[in-house]
């Protein structure tokens, strides 16, 4: 079994290529390319150097992937037999696919395979663009950006952007992360004497050169500030938070608490409901944006006692998803609905198996809304069959608790209206229930619907020259009603 040498040609320029492939390359062993479609390969042929090259299997083949298959196994078929040398643009082991197929094969079948060390493109770019790579950089296949994960605050380079098709290809994935007018470095030949070309242009028109061939990569800076899509990074926020809450943040921030916060995620709630309820988009995005930033703000305070992280709170709700949702992610069945709400109840028991709850009706915030905390509690005490059998029967309460309350109001007996109206509103809690309505958003929807009438009796009297305050009952019904008017049409 003979020994398979791997070297690197460099990046298009004779002079790169080390002493020790030359040595290889003079050698008498077989000598194949992965490609000659480089550079070097006519001083090569001056020198007298012989191979083969594998480009015919690029055009017998559907895809990239059976290339380096079909090379790989080519190259292992005839190193059961003798020593062989295998050459690749570069180094072969930035961006060669074909090489890591060799080494994964030849550790399976005890070859020993030897790979020298070598110029690659990304020293030459380097040069070019006179940057340096020291803090962080990210070398990514343009045939295989589709597949692959980035940071766009890391400095990239993306390989085999071999034509403008590719490109185009390459273009529109970047687009969806990164700025249409973001400059990036479009790098032809690199390192090549009279073929090195290096043009900034704008993100956008990167598929519109003309010159792009299958020496040319892009590099693109590290992005950051406005104008950067990101997929749902809430990196950008986090950092925002850290230095609130750091030494010489916001003042204000600083002294926060979870206890202290409680009341602003009770607004932002109500905020995104009153902005759902008004079918404004632009307000509703707005809100939630506001809502988000006190889970942010939690996190960051829990995170600074030791107790958990945003990522915790990220990774243990999609975890909690991808738990609950079995008909969904794993081989669970739910065919409507109805089942998934039985699934769901059945799989948070299970959850719950440890926790001991001294009542059924645990686990419900004090800190609700009466009216979302009623609604919830009658819900619970229904899952054990403490409930009316029928609406008709809630009717006849409400009826009885109107009834009570009329006679206690009359008594003027503070104390016991207030019972009383207690219990009545329960009761029409249990209307809701049984309607399939949340009441909670409903009161909420008749606030805004109120105050949306009353504005215009104000706007309407303002036309008039009355003063709104000054009107008695009647105008002001029949201003009611032409708001009810206006609203209808």
């Amino acid at each position: 079994m003979g020994i398979i040498h791997i070297i690197g040609l460099g990046p298009g320029n004779y002079r790169d290529i080390t002493a020790g492939a030359l040595e290889l390359l003079q050698s008498c062993l077989p000598i194949y390319f992965r490609t000659e479609i480089h550079p070097v390969v006519a001083e090569l042929r001056k020198k007298g150097i012989v191979f083969e090259s594998f480009d015919r299997v690029y055009e017998q083949s559907k895809d990239f992937d059976t290339v380096y298959q079909t090379i790989a196994e080519e190259i292992l078929r005839i190193a059961n037999v003798r020593d062989v040398v295998y050459a690749v643009p570069g180094h072969p082991l930035v961006a060669e696919q074909s090489v890591l197929n060799i080494l994964s094969m030849a550790k399976a079948s005890g070859t020993e395979v030897r790979v020298l060390p070598a110029v690659s493109f990304l020293d030459v770019m380097f040069s070019a663009l006179q940057i340096d790579p020291v803090n962080g950089l990210m070398v990514l296949d343009g045939l295989q950006l589709d597949k692959q994960k980035f940071d766009i605050k890391l400095p990239m380079v993306i390989t085999q952007v071999y034509n403008p098709q590719m490109a185009a290809n390459v273009k529109i994935r970047l687009m969806d992360d990164y700025p249409d007018e973001y400059q990036v470095a479009v790098v032809r030949a690199a390192g090549v004497p009279d073929e090195e070309r290096v043009d900034w242009v704008p993100l956008y028109e990167l598929d519109r050169l003309p010159w792009i061939n299958h020496l040319t990569s892009v590099y693109l800076p590290a992005c950051f500030g406005q104008g950067v899509r990101r997929d749902y990074d809430l990196t950008p926020l986090v950092e925002v938070m850290d230095k609130l809450r750091s030494p010489g943040g916001c003042p204000w921030d600083l002294e926060q608490t979870h206890a202290s916060l409680k009341r602003y995620v009770v607004e932002e709630v109500y905020e995104v409901l009153e902005a759902i309820e008004l079918g404004d988009m632009d307000k509703l995005c707005d809100e939630l944006g506001d809502l988000l930033l006190q889970i942010v703000f939690h996190a960051r305070i829990a995170e600074e006692h030791d107790n958990f992280s945003v990522q915790d709170v990220v990774d243990g709700v999609t975890a909690k998803m991808l738990r609950r949702h079995p008909h969904v992610f794993d081989d669970g069945v739910a065919a409507t609905p109805d089942e998934v709400m039985v699934n769901w109840e059945r799989i948070k028991l299970t959850e719950q198996a440890g926790q001991q709850r001294a009542s059924r009706l645990d686990g419900v915030p004090a800190g609700l809304p009466a009216l979302m905390r009623a609604f919830k509690l009658q819900a619970k005490a229904q899952k054990v069959g403490f409930d009316w059998e029928k609406i008709e029967d809630v009717w006849k309460k409400v009826s009885e608790e109107i009834a009570e309350f009329k006679e206690v109001y009359h008594q003027k007996n503070s104390d016991k209206m207030e019972a009383e109206l207690g219990d009545l509103l329960f009761a029409v809690v249990n209307v809701a229930r049984f309607a399939g309505i949340e009441p909670e958003t409903a009161l909420t929807r008749t606030n805004n619907k109120f105050l949306k009438r009353f504005r215009c009796m104000e706007e309407a009297a303002l036309e008039r020259g009355y003063k709104i305050e000054k009107l008695p009952l009647k105008q002001l019904d029949e201003l009611w009603n032409e708001a009810k008017g206006h609203e209808t049409a």
